[in-house]
């Protein structure tokens, strides 16, 4: 048993198990074997895995190892057979990524365990380091991707917490968690999940609150609300954002958004007078506080003048402001126009680029819709979000006025905003079903 390389060591490998991974198969397996309450410790898997036991476990674990492997619990604990005489394991292709992967993974558990219960401070400047990057940069990456991501580093954060007893600690890695857990919560509303979109932005508001840290729970409030309004409860959506902007703590930047997310939600209510009222406070928002979130970090979690212009050209259509649309729609394409083209967002122009073609189509002028449309087709399919998909469901309604119907453009339009929407991430992954609500 003194060798330090053991075939239960290849089987964990070969499932690229981690410790949390393994517990969960073994106790799964203790059950189906007759064992109740068996479990096993973080440092015992370690033991079994590197050879460093002298014995054989107990009965009971036997049992459920090898109920867990299908094999005798000697053979797992002895050295693993040569590609010559084994019949039970199949050999795989060595994975040199996973290897280095899997073994920095345990030099920093190991590492971590042996710092008398807290983190390397590098570590979770990595961590917060990931948070900002992940934030930044979301307008050029895929939604499907951003959640890829955005999952791995909530799962990285939480083991990380559960490593260290500092309070300081704990508190950073509390934020970044919620970080990441509120970038889930976009992601999953992008690609049509609302509801899973709902239950991330609660998650991400607990963190906020555990980690007594106000704009994290002020932005995923902020993302409920929103959810609350596509999923038809424009009061609830309303009730949302006046709680958001009691936080402490929040700078301009939350405000314009929250205001701005309080606009639509009266928009959707029909009520123009609360809307226009919210609308214009959120263009006067100008104190030059900040905060740790919507500024510091900023990316996804800001709100920049062609975000909140897009933002309340919806809101204008949503009243029947008309005119107001085009001019506010129009001001945000100029405005991500002159931006360098790597700051540009094509999510802001695409949504921006609807509204605008919207408000053309409400005056009658279908050929300056379909010129306007040029800048939405051209967007690709990964990037094809709800609120885009959205306001092109709108739009598509609003080609079915009587004042149209049959004419040539206004087919074609309908035909090139169904394919449109057919090509779209949500429909092709399968995730679309939230946009029921929202879509004709």
């Amino acid at each position: 048993m003194d060798n330090p390389a053991t075939l239960l060591r290849v089987l964990v490998r070969q499932r690229h198990w981690r410790y949390r991974d393994f517990v969960t198969a073994f106790e799964r397996a203790a059950v189906q074997a007759g064992v109740q309450g068996m479990s096993v410790s973080e440092a015992q898997f370690r033991r079994w895995t590197s050879g460093r036991i002298k014995t054989m476990p107990g009965p009971d674990t036997c049992r459920a190892l090898e109920q867990l492997f299908g094999m005798d619990a000697a053979a797992l604990f002895g050295p693993p057979p040569t590609l010559s005489t084994s019949a039970s394991v199949t050999p795989t292709a060595y994975d040199l990524e996973s290897e280095i992967a899997m073994t920095a993974r345990d030099a920093a558990d190991e590492a971590g365990a042996a710092a008398a219960q807290s983190v390397s401070d590098t570590t979770i400047d990595q961590l917060r380091d990931d948070a900002l990057s992940l934030a930044r940069s979301y307008g050029a990456a895929s939604a499907f991707e951003v959640f890829r991501r955005a999952r791995v580093l909530r799962s990285e954060a939480e083991h990380q917490r559960g490593l260290t007893k500092v309070p300081v600690q704990q508190q950073d890695l509390l934020i970044v968690a919620g970080q990441a857990c509120a970038l889930l919560s976009t992601a999953a509303f992008d690609l049509g999940a609302l509801d899973d979109s709902a239950r991330l932005a609660r998650s991400a508001a607990l963190y906020g609150e555990m980690a007594r840290f106000d704009p994290l729970r002020a932005y995923a409030t902020g993302s409920l609300a929103i959810c609350a309004y596509f999923t038809g409860r424009p009061s609830e959506a309303v009730r949302h954002a006046r709680t958001a902007l009691a936080y402490a703590g929040l700078g301009d930047t939350a405000r314009r958004r929250l205001l701005s997310i309080e606009a639509r939600a009266h928009g959707h209510l029909g009520d123009r007078e609360r809307a226009t009222r919210a609308l214009v406070a959120s263009t006067r928002q100008d104190s030059g506080e900040r905060d740790a979130l919507h500024d510091d970090v900023g990316g996804e979690f800001a709100f920049n003048e062609e975000r909140l212009l897009m933002s309340n050209g919806t809101t204008a259509l949503l009243v029947g402001d008309g005119a107001g649309a085009e001019v506010t729609a129009q001001r945000a394409l100029d405005l991500v126009a002159s931006r360098p083209p790597a700051r540009q967002s094509v999510a802001v122009r695409g949504k921006a680029a609807a509204d605008l073609a919207a408000a053309q189509v409400l005056r009658g002028d279908l050929d300056a819709a379909a010129a306007t449309l040029e800048m939405v087709w051209v967007i690709p399919a990964e990037q094809r979000v709800a609120g885009l998909l959205e306001r092109t469901g709108g739009l598509r309604r609003g080609l079915t006025a009587s004042a149209f119907r049959g004419t040539r453009v206004a087919v074609s339009l309908g035909e090139q905003i169904e394919e449109f929407g057919r090509l779209s991430a949500p429909r092709q992954l399968g995730t679309a079903s939230g946009l029921l609500a929202i879509e004709p």
